[in-house]
């Protein structure tokens, strides 16, 4: 098994890797209290922790004592957390991509003359692995659009072009949750909302970028599921040129 991380594979590298052990469901943290006078916890649901996953490397035999050090200086500088969450993608999982840093010190242990291990834990705060390429639908009225990548809800990229004055009010609903958002948008502007930050800002075609938070009625970000989703669209006042929906489909 082999890896790419930041834009680089461990063959590349001119190191093997295997995984022994895969922590397929990162550890969930519950939130649980209690109150006087009742058995047991009170249940408030759960969140997942970050995914840690770590890989065995192996540098072959062959390299002169100077070619080794060259070798390991690479390797190190590849692997720097300094760079930051960088991406990560497995040879075992095509098609699918991490944000990770390595989490501990690495220790290389010398096995013969010039060969050796050394494990890397790479630490995603994110615990999913995203879709590469992304699923991307574009709507012009209601639909249902079917998501075929990944196994569980992902947070979406809504991208809307059309032209709102301040009285109009475009409705988006998928599944039943709904969003409302207000004028006002031009017709050179892309308004944005999106469900993984629950953030909107209104960007223009030179790039300008403002705050479009207030613009929605309710704060409400709606999510995609696997497979199909129902996506109504309604226009009070305006008219709607496209929605984009950046499905960010994602796996545990």
């Amino acid at each position: 098994m082999g890896f790419t991380f930041n834009g680089i594979s461990s063959r590349s590298m001119g190191i093997e890797t295997r995984m022994a052990v895969e922590n397929r469901i990162p550890s969930p943290r519950n939130q649980t209290g209690t109150l006087a006078g009742r058995h047991g916890i009170l249940d408030f649901g759960e969140t997942l922790s970050e995914r840690e996953i770590e890989v065995t490397c192996f540098i072959p035999p062959g390299k002169s004592d100077s070619g080794l050090l060259a070798l390991k200086d690479s390797i190190m500088g590849w692997l720097n957390p300094d760079n930051g969450l960088c991406s990560l993608a497995l040879d075992s999982e095509p098609g699918r991509v991490y944000s990770a840093r390595i989490r501990d010190g690495i220790s290389y242990e010398r096995m013969v003359r010039n060969t050796g291990t050394f494990k890397v834990l790479f630490f995603c705060p994110d615990p999913f692995a995203y879709a590469v390429p992304d699923e991307v639908f574009g709507l012009t009225s209601s639909a249902t659009v079917i998501r075929r990548k990944g196994n569980c809800d992902s947070a979406p990229l809504y991208k809307i072009q059309g032209m709102l004055a301040d009285s109009s009010i475009i409705r988006i609903t998928v599944n039943g949750e709904k969003m409302e958002i207000k004028g006002p948008l031009s017709a050179s502007e892309t308004l944005e909302v999106d469900a993984g930050d629950m953030t909107a800002k209104a960007v223009s075609a030179d790039g300008t970028v403002r705050n479009a938070l207030g613009q929605m009625a309710v704060l409400n970000f709606p999510y995609l599921k696997p497979g199909a989703n129902t996506v109504t669209i309604g226009v009070d006042g305006g008219t709607l040129s496209l929605l984009t929906v950046e499905a960010r489909s994602r796996w545990l």
